[in-house]
């Protein structure tokens, strides 16, 4: 089967969005988020800096 004929995702997971929101969607932005707000917590460049 080519990827052109498969469905677009299993017709439980439509309902499951509808149902709950795009839950997968939302994970993925806080990741994001947290990732960011983590780089900047541990962006020690400017202790780095002082000492050259």
């Amino acid at each position: 089967m080519t990827a052109a004929r498969l469905p677009a995702g299993p017709p439980i997971y439509d309902s499951l969005i509808e149902k709950h929101g795009d839950v997968l969607a939302q994970v993925r932005q806080a990741a994001k988020e947290t990732e960011r707000e983590a780089d900047e917590l541990l962006d020690w460049s400017e202790l780095r800096s002082g000492r050259d």
